[in-house]
């Protein structure tokens, strides 16, 4: 909602400084935003003579503040564009700025008074003078208000916080809004190093050797009052338990202090000792536990086996797949053959964790989710996970709260369905930060949680509570045993959510295809029917040309021979060129058909070739004769080599793709190696893959069905939704193979 003193306010940054100096015109929408607060920081910077202008409010514009004007008021502010700054300011934040005419007056005056109050500065800083951090805190999208829903015991917290420590040099005004943040995290490491007695340059806001040796010696318990109590109850405040922020250990106190240790599980004492304070303060707590579990990616010998059980480890976390084929770094990462039987010979449990990449939101959507849904259950299968085991599916990276929104939860949504789809034959973790784990769990795509918590620096870790699910916390990274033993791993605390799986079983051959089963087509073409209608493909065409039911019978069910034998002759999985074919068959729609006719006219009438994708796995001409020409020279198949430059050839093989079904589908797997091979003659060529495998790994398996496509954005995308698809179909061919 617009309002027009805080379009004024933008009116005057454009109509002064707008599109000069440094400081780019804004958009004067009457809406506060951080476009605005840095425009005024720069306005600011301006009328301090600094000359080098940012959007940061650092410790140049602070300290050149500081020294030339420690107090604003009415009798020392310097001009009337530096008051109406200030008057601009206030407005961006919801008070009271005057006419914004250059005036510090009783109503300016009135309007400081109060955003120190709600700061919790006031008894620091008394009456309506401005001062350095204040105006720090002035010009930022903080809220000193309780929005949101935030909690008032919190905002009391962190008043508490401003009040108490803003004299300091390194501790600046933090939000007073009711809500955890990374800003109230770091703040209260900071008081907790003043209250050491650290000195300004000494304290750093960091869990470091110094702060966690002077707590050891400040435990508090029942009786104990002051600074120390106040901070434990903030910390107890600000992780989301039942408590009052008070300067007195109470009985009450002690009895949630008692469930919060439960609760994460540490030993239940009731007082805050140094490791209750490290779980208050830190994501990973104190790093000298010892846990139940661990996670790893390193192979499973009975040497360390025997080493991890000596360090009363049972849970053992490790990955069902490395999608990076024969990683030099990595090579052990994924379940190794017989792993299994060992962690199972020796009296340990596994629980398994599937992830790709997932470094950036880029890889998480509804189309991935399924694709890595129902990848994980293949994979699950293939090691021998039995019925009810849970696969904890990864977020590793930083996902900040609209991360969370517009990507990740549509993914574990598609996980979701992947899994349901499935029969629900597994659960269903999430692995990755606090806020991550949460928000997946709450909406019930998740039935437990695997915590990042070493990650202490995501900002979904920094400010979050444990969540209420968390099967295991990740803790530190150690090296135990030694020898043959040796073994790196991560320590995670179990809470007993999850307990893995003790027995497995036999791990599935990698064999080749067979022919579908009877008993699983009515199921597959369900499967396929209900993924393509959830990335907007209806049953029923919609506006293409093809049902679903007649893609499916054409490609899958009528050529299913033909692609069992292609699939055999080169070594690759069946439902690679069934994806592709189905896929592209669906994608035609009536201009495909006109345009197609075009190209035949041109040709027949000119001797032109106007090239296009044609037939039921839409190939172009020019495709077609350099993936037949390299199955050639490599032996995979056998006939004439054809003229990439001759209109003539490319149009004859165009043509019999177009009308002769299982010409054009014995061309998807010749285009498929090709492609693997690195597309020779194409522009642009690509890295070659691996020679093509049936254990091709998703990225490659994601790089085959992109390259069908092509390079740009588009077949980026859909080659993101083909993947899933690819799986659905391996699901069926995999049941076929292994009846």
């Amino acid at each position: 909602m617009a309002d027009e003193m805080v379009r004024k306010a933008q009116q005057f940054i454009n109509g002064v400084y707008g599109g000069k100096l440094g400081i780019d015109r804004i958009p004067e929408t009457g809406a506060t935003g951080w476009t605005t607060m840095f425009a005024l920081t720069r306005a600011l910077q301006y009328e301090l003579g600094i000359t080098g202008l940012s959007d940061t409010f650092g410790p140049t514009t602070l300290s050149t503040l500081q020294s030339k004007y420690p107090t604003l008021n009415s009798a020392t502010v310097p001009s009337e564009n530096f008051t109406k700054i200030i008057q601009s300011g206030l407005y961006c934040k919801g008070y009271d700025g005057g006419d914004i005419d250059g005036t510090y007056n009783s109503r300016v005056a009135a309007s400081v008074t109060k955003l120190k109050q709600d700061m919790g500065v006031d008894f620091v800083h008394p009456g309506g003078s401005l001062v350095p951090k204040v105006f720090k805190g002035l010009l930022n999208m903080d809220a000193y208000v309780t929005v949101n829903g935030g909690s008032d015991t919190i905002r009391a917290v962190q008043r508490w916080l401003n009040g108490a420590y803003i004299n300091r040099r390194d501790f600046f005004v933090i939000p007073a809004d009711g809500h955890h943040s990374r800003d109230v995290a770091k703040s209260m490491l900071f008081a907790v190093q003043y209250e050491l007695g650290m000195a300004d340059g000494t304290a750093n806001g960091v869990f470091g050797p110094g702060t966690q040796s002077g707590l050891r010696s400040h435990t508090v318990s029942t009786g104990s009052s002051g600074p120390w109590v106040q901070l434990f109850s903030a910390g107890m405040v600000l992780n989301q338990r039942p408590v009052a922020f008070t300067s007195t250990f109470t009985s009450a106190l002690a009895s949630a202090v008692s469930s919060f240790q439960s609760f994460v599980k540490l030993p239940v004492t009731g007082t805050g000792d140094f490791s209750t304070w490290a779980s208050l303060l830190v994501s990973y707590g104190d790093q000298s536990r010892n846990g139940e579990a661990c996670d790893g990616v390193t192979l499973i010998t009975p040497a360390r086996a025997a080493t991890l059980k000596a360090q009363g480890i049972t849970y053992i976390g490790r990955y069902l797949t490395n999608p990076i084929p024969d990683d030099p770094d990595l090579p052990e990462k994924a379940i190794q053959p017989g792993e299994l039987k060992t962690i199972a010979d020796n009296g340990l449990r596994c629980f398994p964790i599937y992830q790709t990449f997932g470094r950036d939101a880029s890889n998480f959507s509804y189309p991935q989710g399924r694709a890595a849904g129902q990848a994980a259950i293949n994979a699950a299968l293939d090691h021998g996970f039995k019925s009810g085991t849970r696969i904890f599916f990864a977020v590793d990276f930083d996902a900040l709260n609209e991360d969370v929104t517009s990507s990740v939860l549509p993914h574990f949504k598609g996980i979701q369905d992947a899994v349901a789809d499935d029969g629900n034959r597994y659960g269903i973790g999430v692995y990755g930060p606090r806020n991550v784990c949460t928000r997946v769990s709450e909406a019930g795509h998740a039935t437990a949680s695997f915590v990042s918590d070493m990650s202490s620096g995501f900002s979904g870790n920094f400010g979050y509570p444990l969540p209420e699910n968390w099967a295991y916390d990740q803790i530190v990274t150690r090296t135990v045993g030694s020898g043959a033993g040796s073994i790196n791993i991560d320590i995670n605390i179990a809470s007993g959510r999850d307990i893995g799986q003790g027995s497995f079983n036999a791990p599935r051959s990698p064999l080749p295809d067979t022919l579908l089963h009877s008993d699983v087509i009515n199921a597959m073409r369900t499967d396929v029917g209900k993924y393509m209608e959830s990335i907007g493909f209806p049953n029923d065409g919609g506006l293409r040309s093809h049902t679903h039911e007649e893609c499916f019978r054409r490609v899958v069910l009528e050529y299913d021979t033909v692609s069992t034998l292609l699939a055999h002759r080169y070594k690759m999985r069946k439902a690679l060129i069934q994806t592709s074919a189905y896929w592209e068959m669906r994608h035609i729609d009536p201009i495909d058909l006109t345009v197609d006719q075009a190209v035949s006219t041109t040709f027949n009438t000119t001797g032109y070739f106007k090239d296009s994708s044609t037939g039921i796995a839409q190939i172009f001409g020019r495709t077609a004769v350099l993936a037949w020409n390299h199955a050639i020279r490599s032996g995979y198949a056998e006939g004439p080599i054809r003229d990439v430059n001759s209109d003539e050839d490319k149009y004859n093989i165009w043509d019999d793709c177009r009308y002769q079904d299982e010409f054009s589908m014995s061309t998807v797997p010749l285009i498929h190696l090709w492609n693997a091979d690195g597309a020779s003659g194409n522009t642009p060529e690509e890295k070659p893959l691996r020679p093509m495998r049936l254990d091709y790994t998703e990225n490659e398996i994601f790089q085959v069905l992109r390259r069908y496509q092509g390079t740009n954005d588009e077949a980026v995308a859909h080659a993101r939704q083909r993947s899933a698809l690819y799986q659905i179909m391996e699901k069926y061919n995999s049941i076929s193979r292994n009846v």
